[in-house]
């Protein structure tokens, strides 16, 4: 079959039954492995060097595209090639395969052989590695095991040559049956990440006493992919009997906590009938062998707070005043609402003690409620020298009541806005409250309109320019609380009117916003009693 023009335009040769396209070529080509016939490739390639001079006077117009077909004609019944042949040729020499030729023109029949070729080797990733440690108490001694088992693991981990070193979490005077310690949400967190794949921990009551929590940890890591070692019972969790030793070994370490949470019940109980107080922390007094003692300077300013009180003065004046004069709390801190409050309705300043006011829900969740006769309460007169004299105590008891009666709010369901819980302040950490104001809401730091500018030197940002900024942050025409509910996490309100939107994803953007000017900060009332009040002011000083 005579080829004119391109060889590769091509796309079906007969030869014979046989149908060729170069995709079919191409696959036998692939499949085959033997070595071609020498005397074939070489007549392949002086075809080819003839065919290929043939097309290069085609293209310069020294032959016509007739006489190149009868060359081409020529040439293939000289070189004794058939289309099939020539197309198996081409393929071979160009993609490197050597094919059989046995049943191909010029083709000797040969073995076939098959080549090897190994697999590059693969690079070995290192593990991982973290670790755990926690203790149950703020004592030095504990601290300072604490610090010894941070330095162990992390010397442990780093000298390991297959181990990456991650950190070490660590959780100080925490229990180990609570869910909210800081540092073991933030191991689960970055686990999730996937940025461990091993833990390493002392032993399961260091890691959780809760078994409930235990396990569903536990089984969330191993889904993850992330083993958890406990050193001392010699247990990996992805081991096919490692959880059924742990689920073993936790439900004895629940127990034991359970255990050691009654001892200390009944220890307290056994004091508060011998008429002992539970603890020395409280202003005015130290405790002594089971006894308080009077601080003088404390007690002094004891006595000062429960007199502003009876002068007229509220929880958060008193405490402005303190903080203005100087004061600080026995902790060094300034004074809040909440501390004058609890000094003022503490019985113990009469010199007598009112016991087991409170109790603890249970071993796990630790929770404290109020004793409303779930549990006996012990009396015990004249136990201690008194700060307060009774009859002031009562006085100021009463005063409250009086007040709590003239400023009782109707019990409506507390109001929940779009920035609730959203905005925290740079300066001195405390969530963004809403405020209206007569120019209309606005958000403001907790402490700043609590204590004042002094405590903490923030602005308040107008809840129209809150929403506006938010809605371009969000690429958004209007503010919608749904898309910032589902895409803002929190938003820091730092100095210079700087916002910085944390977003769920991690990602962060800062932006500036602008205060109003005088014009958009007043209302069309406040214009017109503004006005009102120019009128009269030119009238009196026409009538002088």
């Amino acid at each position: 079959m005579p080829i004119a023009g391109s060889l590769f335009r091509h796309t079906e040769i007969r030869t014979g039954s046989i149908v060729a396209t170069p995709a079919t070529l191409r696959l036998a080509s692939e499949r085959s492995v033997a070595p071609m016939n020498d005397a074939y490739r070489a007549k392949l390639e002086n075809y080819l060097a003839s065919i290929l001079q043939a097309k290069k006077m085609l293209l310069q117009g020294i032959l016509t595209p007739e006489d190149y077909a009868k060359i081409d004609t020529i040439i293939a019944e000289k070189y004794g090639i058939s289309s099939c042949s020539l197309y198996r040729g081409i393929d071979l020499i160009y993609s490197g395969f050597n094919g059989n030729m046995s049943h191909y023109e010029g083709g000797d029949k040969m073995p076939r052989s098959i080549t090897v070729v190994p697999k590059p080797p693969k690079l070995e990733q290192k593990k991982k590695v973290a670790a755990y440690a926690r203790v149950s108490s703020g004592k030095d001694a504990m601290l300072h095991s604490l610090s010894a088992q941070v330095s162990y693991y992390s010397n442990l981990i780093q000298n390991h040559i297959d181990w990456l070193y991650v950190g070490v979490y660590a959780d100080e005077a925490k229990t180990g049956t609570k869910d909210s310690r800081d540092n073991f949400q933030r191991l689960i967190a970055d686990c999730r990440a996937g940025k461990v794949d091993m833990v390493l921990t002392k032993s399961i009551s260091r890691f959780a006493r809760n078994t409930v929590t235990l396990l569903q940890t536990v089984r969330e890591f191993k889904a993850l992919g992330v083993d958890i070692y406990f050193e001392e019972q010699n247990i990996h969790t992805m081991s096919g009997d490692g959880e059924l030793m742990m689920t073993i070994l936790a439900s004895y370490a629940q127990e034991e906590s359970r255990s050691a949470s009654e001892n200390q019940k009944w220890r307290i109980r056994r004091n508060f009938e011998e008429g002992m107080p539970w603890n020395g922390t409280i202003l005015g007094y130290s405790y002594e062998k089971g006894k308080y003692v009077v601080v003088p300077d404390e007690a002094a300013l004891v006595k000062l707070i429960f007199e502003y009180y009876l002068e007229g003065l509220g929880y958060n004046a008193i405490a402005n005043r303190l903080n203005a004069e100087g004061y600080k709390t026995r902790n060094g801190k300034p004074w809040y609402h909440s501390t004058i409050m609890k000094i003022l309705r503490n019985y113990t300043y009469t010199g007598n003690l009112l016991l087991q006011k409170t109790y603890r829900e249970n071993h796990i969740t630790k929770k404290t409620l109020v004793n409303h006769g779930e549990l006996p309460m012990y009396h015990v007169e004249n136990a201690h020298e008194a700060i307060i004299s009774p009859k002031t105590f009562e006085a100021v008891q009463s005063e409250m009541a009086q007040r709590a009666k003239r400023f009782k709010k109707a019990n409506v369901p507390k109001a929940t806005y779009p920035f609730s819980g959203k905005l925290v302040c740079c300066i001195c950490g405390k969530n963004y409250r809403r405020k209206v104001t007569h120019t209309g809401p606005v958000w403001i730091c907790g402490t700043y309109n609590t204590l004042g500018k002094v405590a903490c030197a923030s602005k308040q940002i107008p809840e129209s320019t809150l929403m506006s900024i938010t809605a371009e942050v969000l690429g958004i025409e209007d503010f919608n609380e749904q898309a910032f509910s589902d895409r803002v996490a929190h938003i820091r309100v730092c100095a210079e009117n700087t916002l910085i939107y944390q977003f769920i994803d991690g990602a962060e953007t800062k932006i500036q916003w602008k205060d109003r000017s005088r014009s958009q900060s007043w209302t069309d009332e406040m214009k017109v009693a503004a006005r009102r009040k120019t009128i009269e002011r030119r009238k009196n000083e026409c009538q002088r």
